[in-house]
């Protein structure tokens, strides 16, 4: 939406309308794979449910195959579009926070918005858990300030730290998604479970 405000197409309302119609399209597409399911999204991490793996993986091969081919036809510059600052301390600390909230409440915090607004009361207590969390952080910030900031190595891309062409490692990712949806499959069979 954003090059459709800066270029004065939108007002920043509609923009705002915009984007909450997509989360409401997002909310029934999440609601509708079943991933408002705690055991659905547990389910990865025993190996009997794939399906997080498979859609997020083709979420994102989608997006970056699609962003290679705006670029390609001259319709996006890739130099433009933001990438968040690395500190690779914070983002391992933050990634083992959240890998082990999301294996003890089932929730990620997107599908957790989904299943409360479905009436699930485990997404209730995950959300108050989050919400503790996130004032816990904010309040201790000064407390974890120096680790947040630790090891910072600027905004690279993954096939800049690999320094790869962009579409080596477009096609690397691909294959690799491909590998990990064999996997998945694989796992699926190993380790059946009874419908949830």
């Amino acid at each position: 939406m954003a090059p459709l405000i800066v270029n004065e197409i939108i007002s920043p309302d509609t923009n705002l309308l915009i984007a909450f119609l997509i989360g409401i399209g997002f909310g029934f597409v999440l609601e509708g794979s079943g991933f408002s399911s705690s055991c659905k999204l547990a389910g990865m991490f025993y190996g009997y449910d794939t399906t997080v793996l498979k859609v997020f993986f083709t979420a994102a091969i989608t997006a970056m195959v699609g962003m290679l081919f705006f670029s390609l036809f001259g319709w996006m510059d890739l130099d433009f579009v933001y990438i968040n600052p690395t500190y690779v301390t914070s983002a391992i600390v933050g990634g083992v926070v959240m890998g082990v909230g999301f294996i003890m409440g089932g929730f990620c915090p997107g599908t957790a918005f989904c299943a409360i607004s479905i009436g699930k009361l485990d997404a209730l207590a995950f959300i108050g858990g989050l919400t503790l969390g996130i004032v816990f952080f904010t309040e201790g910030y000064p407390l974890f300030e120096e680790m947040y900031k630790a090891n910072f190595i600027g905004t690279p891309t993954m096939n800049e730290l690999l320094d790869i062409p962009r579409g080596v490692f477009a096609l690397g990712l691909i294959l690799m998604a491909f590998a990990m949806f064999w996997v998945g499959e694989w796992a699926e069979k190993k380790f059946p479970r009874e419908e949830y």
